[in-house]
């Protein structure tokens, strides 16, 4: 039996509207006597806590930042996707909703996608009224820009920081509720586990990390918007700390775990320099706008380059592949993200690799940067302008759209991207899985929902770029201030609910025991170390390909390296005090268990679709040849996985995936 998603009858596009008209609502008066828990500030969380504490709820908000204003959000660089046809190229509501659906390889949910599209419009007029700066044209209004997997240009921007400037809109929300007393906000705590009391989520164990204090707090609904689990391959363009510690507490309490199999490789990283990394550096999709990707199109010119006989920008067009406009000439260089990796992989695995390692491509903008001075040149009126000239004028109109991230690459690999091409590979970035949600974005467990990232509703098995700010913003600003009213109305006559419950007293046994434990373990290793043992299994063997004997292998060896984790691992340091170690030994501890259910997910999906490659499921011959192969008979469905004690066995809950408005076919960008 298929899971409810509990999705309205009736036509798509009226779907959201009924819903809204028809489900309950909490006066004013009311809402005063409700507490809310957001775990989470990034863009899901932080709207979420602004916006239901401006509807008058009480609202406790919890990051392990220093402050809401260092939540990962802030690393989005290129832009958010709206349906407003600014540009006058075609765009609609339903190009977004068919757009997203395609480019997630028809693996996601018909129902929450079109409500997306519909709500997006909304969220760049709230975020023009908290006055985020979006970029604007010569005329004064918002500019666009494309991006990858669309003919249209539908990407608001600010410059190359869209969601750090996104994020300050919401943390200023967020700090208008705080000065009136209703966001209590608690900065540097970490959520260890969910308070289940007669079934619902009625509270949090949370840890101070600055004073190692166990702490209590309760409400009358708990939201998870903690992120992506992308760190389970240890290098990734996650922060640091981003982690899936939250997320698998609540799966552990009964939260099904939806399709973690569905990993992002973003095509544009700068390439890793050894084995010294501790995580990688995305550069915009927002470059494939202008830049082009190649290599060179003789083995013997990429063995000059290598060994520096012979710079890229000496090599003649003729001898260069640009292999995505080959293969792909109505997209080009902006096709989908998993395209993009998978053909960079291809050109590097056959080896055409240009930097030391073998494992990098090239994003040039020579020819940008030629193309926009020749148009200033002639809004300049210079008459017969030189190359120099119309070079510098080009550079100049690059560094108004891209400056920050040319400098930000030169900062790193110390090249100058203006004079000669970046260097680029692909690395993991986004996480479609997550925690499954119905329609109200709530989990499997009454009472608790999961937004943003956090949850896998709206990207199928691929999301396409500028779509991860336009998600978290639509959950927290425009779909959880109603659902969870619809949830709370039930709660008017509660009361607060009291922390010296039974179910409060386990829940804080369970989280003490744990961290007792790994004080007590006193081994040899450091917590990293098994945190690379296990990234280096899931690059190997769970990344950008996956067949069944190495997927069979990832399981094996990732219980061994658990194992010997739980035997082995040295944490410094004591338990009531500041003390970093231990919090990554907890986080490591969760991603050892999620890498082997990721990769049993990966395992049981005998298809290849999106950002999931499997090298049993590849189209042969016609013109489709060599691309993901999906299998609609067999596999439209969310694997959701209910944890029974055990990853390697979780059991299957399917949620069938019906599609009405949009016909099932292969994906061609073509």
């Amino acid at each position: 039996m298929s899971l409810d998603a509990k999705i309205p009858e009736g036509p798509l596009k009226d779907k959201w509207t009924n819903h809204k008209n028809h489900i309950n609502v909490v006066n004013p008066a009311n809402k005063r006597h409700i507490d809310i828990i957001v775990v989470g500030t990034g863009l899901a969380g932080g709207a979420a806590a602004a916006s239901l504490a401006e509807m008058g709820y009480n609202v406790k908000a919890f990051c392990y930042q220093d402050s809401p204003r260092r939540a990962h959000s802030i690393a989005a660089q290129g832009g958010i996707n709206a349906a407003k046809n600014y540009q006058n190229d075609g765009d609609s509501t339903y190009r977004l909703f068919y757009d997203t659906v395609k480019g997630g390889d028809y693996r996601s949910r018909e129902a929450n996608v079109y409500r997306l599209a519909e709500v997006s419009a909304n969220i760049i007029d709230q975020c023009v009224a908290q006055g985020v700066p979006f970029a604007r044209d010569y005329g004064g209004l918002l500019d666009n820009r494309s991006f990858g997997g669309v003919l249209v240009s539908r990407t608001f921007y600010a410059k190359g920081q869209t969601g750090q400037q996104l994020l300050l809109g919401a943390y200023s929300a967020m700090n208008r509720q705080i000065a009136q007393g209703k966001i209590a906000m608690y900065n540097r705590h970490e959520m260890l586990d969910v308070v289940l009391v007669g079934g619902k989520a009625r509270g949090i164990i949370a840890r101070d990390l600055v004073t190692g204090e166990i702490e209590r707090h309760s409400a009358h609904a708990v939201i998870v918007a903690t992120g992506g689990y992308g760190n389970v391959f240890f290098l990734s363009t996650n922060a640091m700390g981003s982690n899936v510690t939250a997320s698998w507490k609540i799966h552990k309490k009964g939260a099904y775990f939806a399709n973690p199999c569905y990993t992002q490789i973003h095509p544009t990283c700068i390439p890793r320099s050894g084995d010294h990394q501790s995580k990688l550096t995305l550069m915009s999709e927002s470059l494939r706008n202008d830049g082009r990707i190649w290599v060179p199109k003789k083995l013997e010119d990429v063995k000059a380059i290598r060994e520096g006989k012979l710079k890229p920008k000496e090599l003649k067009e003729e001898d260069r592949d640009y292999y995505l406009e080959r293969r792909y000439p109505a997209f080009g260089n902006l096709v989908p993200r998993d395209v993009a990796s998978r053909a960079a992989k291809e050109r590097c695995d056959a080896g055409f690799g240009v930097n030391a390692t073998g494992e990098a491509v090239y994003l040039d903008f020579a020819s940008a940067i030629m193309r926009y001075g020749t148009t200033e040149a002639h809004i300049q009126g210079l008459h017969n302008p030189t190359q120099d000239q119309i070079r510098e004028l080009g550079e100049k109109a690059v560094e108004n759209k891209y400056g920050n991230l040319f400098q930000m690459y030169e900062k790193i690999v110390d090249q100058n991207p203006y004079k000669t091409p970046m260097m680029i590979y692909p690395a993991v970035h986004y996480t479609m899985g997550g925690i499954w949600v119905d329609y109200n974005l709530m989990t499997t467990i009454p009472g608790c929902y999961a937004a943003g990232e956090a949850n896998f509703s709206d990207h199928g098995a691929n999301r396409l770029g500028a779509s991860a700010l336009m998600q978290g913003l639509a959950d927290g600003y425009f779909v959880l201030p109603y659902t969870v009213g619809d949830y709370l109305a039930n709660d008017i006559r509660t009361g607060k609910i009291p922390t010296n419950s039974p179910e409060f007293d386990a829940a804080e046994k369970e989280v003490k025991d744990r961290l007792e434990r790994f004080i007590n373990i006193k081994g040899t290793k450091s917590v990293d170390h098994f945190h690379k043992e296990l990234g280096k299994v899931m690059w190997d063997n769970v990344g950008m390909a996956r067949n069944a004997e190495g997927l069979k292998e990832a399981m094996a060896k990732i219980k061994q390296i658990r194992e010997e984790f739980w035997k082995d691992v040295r944490v410094p340091g004591g338990l009531n005090e500041m003390n970093p170690e231990l919090e990554k030994a907890g986080r490591v501890a969760d991603f050892l268990e999620l890498g082997e259910l990721f990769a049993k997910d990966a395992l049981d999906r005998n298809e290849s679709c999106g950002g999931h490659f499997r090298e049993e499921s590849v189209e042969i011959g016609g013109e489709q040849e060599g691309e993901a192969k999906r299998d609609d008979a067999n596999f439209a469905f969310v694997s959701a996985w209910e944890w029974t004690g055990n990853p390697s066995e979780a059991k299957l809950h399917k949620e069938n995936l019906v599609f009405h408005d949009i016909e099932l076919k292969q994906r061609s960008y073509k």
